[in-house]
């Protein structure tokens, strides 16, 4: 498997972080829960979910909302597809649907966007010669669908400061911090980043952990390191997270 980051145009740069071109054989994969959308055009080959052993076509366009739990995916051969990274709350810049109906959940392009527009851009894909026409035709597509939104200063706030806190943050602090009652943050972080503050500063907080993962460190450390309240909460979440345990996962490090 290969894969080159490419940054966008200066248009879309406040609300993606990256392209990916993705080039794959046929293979089985796990991909951890992240606390971005990503859409993918897949202009070569397929693209199924595998969820307790049950098989499922993946449109070939389509976008993957935040998710709190591992999913698995499985390619077949020679498999091409451009990805996009959307920053927290890029994709509600690009759509009127709220962000959250996305949650745990992978979506047909078809039921967000206008159908023809979505069928046209696969089209041109196929027909693309290079990477860099591929990723142009990419971007055209996300340009069209820009939408004149308002930033909401509030909600960008809370992510950055979940980030500095690397997920470890309590809610009522966040809430101090901004001036804001549990009800209106909890609506509008959901609506614009698709979950919960709550459930988002745990996915930062784990993803935290797999970057501080090592075979020197025990769960002791790790727990304390980064807020858990004891080794069976961590075990809990770790095995949500990943479907392994924390000394399974840390055998392949």
């Amino acid at each position: 498997m290969s894969f080159g980051k490419i940054i966008p145009c200066s248009e879309l740069n406040p609300f993606i972080k990256y392209f990916i071109i993705s080039k794959s054989d046929a293979h089985i994969y796990k991909v951890l829960p992240s606390a971005g959308l990503v859409m993918g055009f897949q202009y070569r080959g397929s693209l199924s979910a595998i969820n307790d052993g049950a098989e499922t076509n993946l449109s070939t366009a389509g976008v993957t909302g935040v998710s709190d739990t591992f999913k698995i995916f499985k390619n077949s051969d020679n498999n091409r597809t451009i990805l996009t990274y959307f920053t927290e709350v890029g994709f509600a810049h690009f759509t009127r649907q709220p962000v959250d109906e996305l949650f745990n959940k992978s979506m047909s392009l078809e039921h967000i966007f206008d159908k023809n527009k979505v069928t046209d851009t696969e089209e041109k894909l196929t027909l693309a010669k290079t990477d860099k026409q591929r990723i142009s035709i990419v971007e055209q597509f996300l340009l069209s669908q820009l939408k004149d939104v308002k930033k909401d200063m509030l909600v960008i706030k809370a992510v950055k400061l979940i980030y500095e806190s690397q997920g470890t943050i309590k809610i009522k602090e966040l809430q101090q911090q901004l001036f804001i009652s549990t009800s209106p943050l909890e609506k509008r972080f959901r609506k614009l980043v698709g979950t919960t503050p709550k459930k988002f500063a745990s996915i930062i907080r784990f993803n935290r952990v797999l970057t501080n993962m090592s075979h020197l460190k025990t769960l002791t450390e790790i727990c304390y390191e980064h807020n858990f309240f004891d080794q069976a909460h961590f075990i809990k979440d770790f095995k949500q997270y990943t479907g392994e345990t924390p000394e399974t996962f840390k055998r392949f490090l």
